[in-house]
């Protein structure tokens, strides 16, 4: 019998191509799926030749993930079109300010059967409000979107180096499918039916991690760092019930897509490394972002304007002093020592009422 399912990734960087190593190998061995994964390379030419050439024939992506090689069967194509034609499991993992410019150019070709799986750690600001990187995909390709995330540093993941993440996804039944296209004996996948909690978790612990990059730059020391770091996560769960109230489990915070990934993303994450020498050398971020992350993009720093905007708009910075100090730090050019402004807060009954003056 003719596997019925196949799978694509739209994203190819460092993340995108980790991914792609789990996805191919466990394929692979799966017998209702395709062995082909086809993942959309935003084509650039590397040493004089097309990256999707040297994808295809060195079987490495020499330029976001060197040093590892891809699984024979993932196969670089250069039209995300193209990729996502025929595909019933459609991964998902870009810089999520790209994100609406890619769904707009594949939504006529996804089949009406398929589902999504967002990799992505951002969120997006419109006049609606704030939105998900779920939220977005399903309304543009009005398919069913899950999401995934943790404490997954790409190259920790690349050498298998043991860790776990999280599924966000609400079908029991399309749960089982997708943990079975990135569970691995040393990447292992827990799933809950919290797709918008997953997702707010991998996408506000990025403001967090630069508010900690500003305390290593600073040479504070491991105390201040872990005040920071809780703060930084207990803001994080307040706005997250903020927005969506009811709709979070309170246990996707302990998950991997929560506590873990703050902890590792404010020790080992390149947005805690470009916050540092943002205090240390005083160079702007975007500066920064171009001079040391190989083509890659800075989340923590967009996520933090976008976060503000919000808040702002509703009125309720003062119930967020870290996350708007760090904006202010990043944006309004006040000095990194300001961080400190204004923390005693009181955050005792959120866990019975997202926010008890908002």
């Amino acid at each position: 019998m003719m596997p019925s399912k196949r799978v694509c990734i739209l994203g190819s960087g460092n993340w995108g191509t980790t991914a792609a190593r789990i996805v191919g190998a466990n394929v692979a061995k799966l017998a209702d799926f395709d062995d082909t994964v086809k993942i959309w390379v935003h084509e650039e030419i590397v040493d004089g030749r097309k990256l999707t050439d040297i994808i295809n024939t060195e079987h490495e992506n020499v330029k976001y993930l060197p040093g590892h090689k891809l699984p024979d069967n993932v196969v670089a194509v250069p039209n995300a079109t193209d990729a996502v034609r025929g595909a019933t499991h459609i991964i998902i993992v870009l810089p999520h300010q790209y994100i609406q410019q890619l769904l707009d150019t594949v939504h006529g070709s996804i089949l009406p059967n398929a589902s999504a799986m967002s990799l992505i750690k951002g969120i997006g600001i419109s006049d609606q409000g704030m939105t998900t990187m779920t939220q977005l995909i399903h309304r543009t390709l009005a398919i069913p979107v899950s999401s995934l995330s943790g404490a997954n540093i790409a190259n920790e993941i690349a050498e298998e180096k043991y860790c776990e993440t999280t599924i966000g996804c609400q079908d029991p039944d399309e749960a089982i499918v997708w943990r079975s296209l990135f569970n691995t004996p040393y990447f292992q996948v827990n799933c809950v039916a919290d797709v918008i909690g997953v997702e707010f978790c991998g996408a506000l612990k990025n403001v967090v991690a630069v508010g900690a990059g500003f305390i290593d730059g600073l040479g504070l020391g491991n105390n201040t760092k872990a005040a920071i770091i809780r703060i930084g996560f207990l803001e994080m769960r307040r706005l997250a019930m903020h927005i969506a109230g009811g709709g979070i489990q309170e246990s996707t915070f302990m998950e991997s897509c929560g506590l873990a990934d703050v902890i590792t993303t404010c020790y080992g994450g390149r947005n805690r490394r470009l916050a540092e020498e943002f205090v240390r050398t005083g160079k702007p971020m975007p500066q920064l972002e171009l001079e040391l992350l190989n083509g890659q993009k800075l989340q923590g720093y967009l996520t933090a304007g976008e976060v503000h905007s919000y808040i702002d708009s509703c009125g309720v910075t003062d119930h967020f002093p870290l996350f708007t100090n760090i904006y202010q730090i990043c944006y309004e050019s006040k000095p990194p020592h300001t961080i400190f402004a204004g923390l005693n807060v009181d955050f005792s009954r959120d866990t019975k009422t997202p926010s008890p003056s908002l």
